[in-house]
């Protein structure tokens, strides 16, 4: 089994770099010919005590977490929202990526990601997949569940759900743009070329998951075309302000640190789509002066960071290589 974390209360595990969990670009890095699934720990009413979703699959005779194989088309995040709303009837707000189990299934090796699933609205009704769903406490969750395997996620998001934050910034780098070199007009108004475009497309199934609230931009077009199908989803207009981007960070760093924790004060789920530069800086000065030590902040263009805060101090962050499909 393999179950990567790291974060804050990191074991000792160190099979990733940095103390951030990690969807890469291609999640089944360093597996041979995995089978790719996804699904969360469900839970409802009071973080502090909460109520864990725990399913019976007649199939297998088994009670289980909700999960399911990935689909042609889809990214981790996708697979892991439709699996749970199809076996559960649920509609859920993802949280925390717990990592992942992977194990031999049929000379294969099945790669499962898991993230925290808080349940916002919805009814269970059985279903030829799941039978029956039980809401119970973690310690009976742990004595129902059928595999040690999943009573092992059950325990990463029980550690987890102690210090669920209050606040949420998905971090999105733009779209790949078309070459600087190539461009001779305002570089504001370099545009995404065909690879971003579709980067744009598939981060609204990929974040739709985390429930955004607000959507916001740096000023490069490439940044707010990166994030407008979403806001169009969301039926939210795309905040453009240049205190986001790469000049501010560069010329006004201590206005651009201000305006992105005046976006964490508002609380819940915001996009803020920002460019190469301005990410890893705040992120770096928001650990340093944060819980959560990071050793390494990638930031590939499409790729996103979703950062948790507890009364305006990080204390998570997950890192999305890609929303494109996994391949």
């Amino acid at each position: 089994m393999t179950l990567h974390e790291n974060d804050k209360d990191k074991d000792n595990d160190q099979s990733l770099t940095g103390r951030f969990r990690e969807i890469p670009a291609d999640p089944g890095e360093g597996v041979s010919k995995p089978t790719y699934a996804a699904g969360a720990v469900l839970w409802r009413g009071d973080v502090d005590a909460p109520e864990i979703g725990i399913i019976h699959r007649p199939g297998y005779d088994d009670w289980s977490l909700a999960k399911g194989k990935l689909d042609p088309g889809e990214n981790l995040p996708m697979t892991a929202e439709r699996e749970i709303r199809e076996e559960t009837g649920y509609t859920v707000r993802l949280g925390k990526l717990l990592g992942n189990v992977s194990y031999p299934v049929a000379g294969r090796t099945k790669l499962v990601w898991y993230w925290t699933a808080e349940v916002l609205d919805g009814e269970f009704t059985a279903n030829s997949e799941v039978d029956e769903l039980r809401w119970v406490s973690f310690d009976e969750a742990a004595e129902l569940l059928t595999y040690d395997l999943d009573v092992d996620v059950l325990n990463k998001a029980r550690k987890r759900l102690g210090n669920e934050p209050d606040t949420r910034i998905i971090y999105v780098r733009h779209g790949r743009a078309h070459s600087r070199k190539n461009w001779a007009g305002d570089d504001n108004l370099r545009p995404l070329d065909k690879k971003g475009r579709r980067q744009a497309e598939l981060l609204v199934p990929g974040l739709l998951p985390f429930r955004p609230e607000r959507v916001y931009s740096a000023e490069p077009v490439r940044c707010s075309h990166t994030v407008e199908p979403l806001a169009s989803e969301l039926g939210a207009d795309v905040v453009v302000d240049e205190l986001f981007g790469d000049v501010a960070c560069i010329s006004r760093l201590v206005d651009s640190q201000r305006r992105f924790m005046e976006v964490v004060a508002e609380g819940g789920v915001s996009v803020i789509c920002a460019q190469g530069t301005v990410i890893p800086d705040t992120i770096a000065w928001l650990s340093a002066n944060g819980t959560l030590p990071l050793e390494e902040i990638p930031c590939k263009k499409g790729s996103a960071w979703v950062l948790g805060f507890n009364d305006g101090v990080l204390t998570t962050a997950d890192y999305y290589a890609s929303a494109l499909p996994v391949k």
